[in-house]
């Protein structure tokens, strides 16, 4: 059972239109780079790095190094919020 103050980190993770919008794309289309996400979303590649990292840190993306780029894929949990956001709309 995570404490409150984990919660607030995921929370936190995805507390953003643009997380939001990451989020939906990697479901979408995943093992996407940051580039790609990027180009995409059409967003600053600086800014997406920022919300990425933000987004992994709260434990909702999964990077995984392939040889010529990091590239990002949606962890259970990133799964699961997206599914909870789904219910909001």
């Amino acid at each position: 059972m995570k404490n409150n103050r984990d919660l607030e980190k995921i929370v936190r993770g995805f507390s953003n239109h643009r997380r939001i919008e990451v989020l939906r794309l990697l479901e979408k289309q995943p093992d996407l780079s940051l580039f790609e996400i990027s180009e995409t979303l059409n967003v600053n590649f600086k800014t997406i790095g920022e919300h990425v990292r933000r987004l992994a840190q709260a434990g909702l993306v999964w990077k995984r190094n392939d040889a010529k780029a990091v590239r990002h894929t949606l962890s259970d949990l990133g799964k699961l919020i997206l599914t909870f956001l789904r219910t909001l709309e």
